[in-house]
């Protein structure tokens, strides 16, 4: 669908937010790639998962850093003035962190954050259209031996304090749509992996432990399922709803791809030549969603499919990280418990 973005997209300008974080750098990069002509504000508040180094190599001509919140309401609105699209990557993601800390961070982010974009946007003249990611976590989670799979029309049954604020927003945006007919989408996308991830993730975390020679913590019995997708196939996904999405839509966004924890353990140990001793078993997370399985059907039929696959990236995932070292020193630098923490998707 490269032809159809270049043809849509070519010489716009997007306010991306969060766009110092995994997503939102990758879909940067993605759209300098792609994109003829394009421009993008990039407005995020840096809080530790933002890294201005994910966009080392954007054009500088083309490309602005604004260091903001998104639940500054009248900062919103100023950038706004010069978008004709907006992409919501900004929030707080991390389950562990809204289990074990104040989840008043994740309600700052995820809700206040998200109300003041939907009341910039209601004021605004020049954005067509938005995207909002959400999460499938909102969904809560299925039994192993399930055949069941969630879809846009499953009720919301949040199990973590971050699945329940996300769930929030979701809500928050539905009513704003229908009262005031803003033009906001929102997907429901599954586990993403790739380059310039943060490493409290699963495979960048269990990427730096093996990297330092220690185990790899698995919570319960390592046979929790996730649904994967390559981050740059998510990209195409939100480029795809700007395009042909339909404002107040949703939309869920998977490959069909699932694998245990202990699957992307033992993947990543063969990878890195390292032996299946180094797994082991810790207590289990608090409310530990046992699996997730998303059907995708609806974005399928606007021609969006998936072009990667983890049995593909995952080796090139590890080698981005084995030639980005100095990156992932920095992180570690930044964040000196994360090599110890046992915090895991």
């Amino acid at each position: 669908m490269n032809k159809e973005f270049k043809k849509a997209f070519s010489e716009t300008s997007f306010l991306v937010c969060g766009g110092c974080g995994f997503m939102g750098s990758n879909f940067i990069h993605y759209l300098f790639k792609t994109i003829p002509g394009v421009t993008v504000v990039n407005a995020d508040l840096l809080t530790f998962a933002g890294n201005k180094n994910n966009l080392k190599g954007v054009p500088k001509g083309r490309y602005r850093f604004v260091h903001a919140d998104i639940a500054d309401e009248k900062e919103m609105k100023r950038l706004m003035k010069s978008a004709d699209y907006v992409v919501n990557f900004a929030a707080e993601t991390h389950v562990d962190r809204s289990i074990h800390h104040h989840a008043g961070s994740f309600l700052h982010s995820n809700v206040i954050g998200v109300e003041a974009l939907l009341k910039a946007l209601q004021s605004s003249s020049r954005v067509s259209k938005m995207v909002h990611i959400s999460t499938d976590e909102v969904w809560g989670d299925l039994s192993l031996d399930s055949k069941k799979k969630f879809n846009e029309e499953s009720p919301f049954r949040p199990n973590s304090p971050y699945a329940a604020s996300k769930a929030a927003a979701d809500l928050l945006i539905r009513s704003f749509v229908k009262t005031y007919g803003l033009p906001v989408i929102v997907s429901h996308s599954v586990n993403n992996f790739g380059p310039r991830q943060f490493p409290e993730k699963l495979i960048p975390f269990f990427y730096l432990r093996l990297s330092q020679g220690k185990t790899l913590p698995l919570y319960g019995d390592g046979k929790n399922v996730r649904d994967w997708i390559h981050v740059d196939d998510h990209t195409r996904a939100i480029l795809t709803l700007l395009l042909k999405g339909v404002p107040g839509d949703v939309f869920a966004i998977s490959r069909g791809e699932e694998y245990s924890n202990i699957e992307i353990a033992k993947k990543l140990l063969k990878a890195m030549k390292k032996p299946a001793s180094l797994i082991t078993f810790v207590k289990d997370r608090l409310g530990h969603d046992r699996r997730y399985s998303v059907d995708c059907a609806r974005i399928r039929r606007l021609g969006w499919k998936p072009k990667y696959s983890l049995k593909q990236e995952l080796q090139k995932t590890i080698q981005w990280y084995q030639k980005n070292s100095a990156w992932l020193a920095d992180v570690v630098r930044r964040q000196p418990g994360i090599n110890t923490h046992i915090r895991i998707t």
